[in-house]
C-alpha cells in the first residue's frame, strides 16, 4: 500500500454562545457565594473570566437579575465622609525676578502669585 498524500482537517470557529439573562443571572450567583472564586465558576460553565466580570457589574449596577443563592451577597456598601477642607499645604514660593526675591507662602492663591510676577516684570 502506497500513501497518495496527506488530509488537513481545520476545524471550523466555534460559535458564538448566547446566555440568556436567566442562565447569566443564576452563574453570577453562584459567584457570591463567600470562598468562589469567579475564575473557578467560569471553568465550571464554560464561559470567560472577563465575560462573568462583566455579567457580575451588569448585576452590581441593577441590570441584571440575580436570584436567590444560599449564602450569596455582594460586599455591604460603605460610607465615606469627604471633608471639603483645602488640604495643608506647607513650603515657600521664591518670586526672583531681576534683582528682587519675593518669598510667599505656598498657600498663596495663583492669582495672587501671578499678579506678583506681572508687576514684578513691569517694575525690571
Amino acid at each position: 500500500m502506497e500513501a497518495l498524500g496527506f488530509v488537513e482537517l481545520l476545524a471550523a470557529p466555534a460559535a458564538k454562545r448566547r446566555w440568556s439573562d436567566e442562565a447569566k443571572g443564576r452563574t453570577v450567583a453562584e459567584t457570591l457565594v463567600p470562598g468562589v472564586t469567579v475564575n473557578e465558576v467560569a471553568r465550571r460553565h464554560g464561559v470567560k473570566a472577563n465575560h462573568l466580570s462583566s455579567w457580575r457589574t451588569l448585576a452590581r449596577k441593577g441590570k441584571l437579575v440575580v436570584p436567590e443563592e444560599a449564602g450569596a451577597k455582594f460586599a455591604p456598601p460603605v460610607a465615606v465622609t469627604l471633608t471639603s477642607e483645602p488640604p495643608i499645604v506647607t513650603g515657600k514660593i521664591d518670586l526672583v525676578i531681576g534683582p528682587v526675591t519675593v518669598r510667599l507662602d505656598a498657600a498663596t492663591p495663583a492669582t495672587r502669585v501671578a499678579e506678583l510676577v506681572i508687576t514684578l516684570r513691569a517694575c525690571a
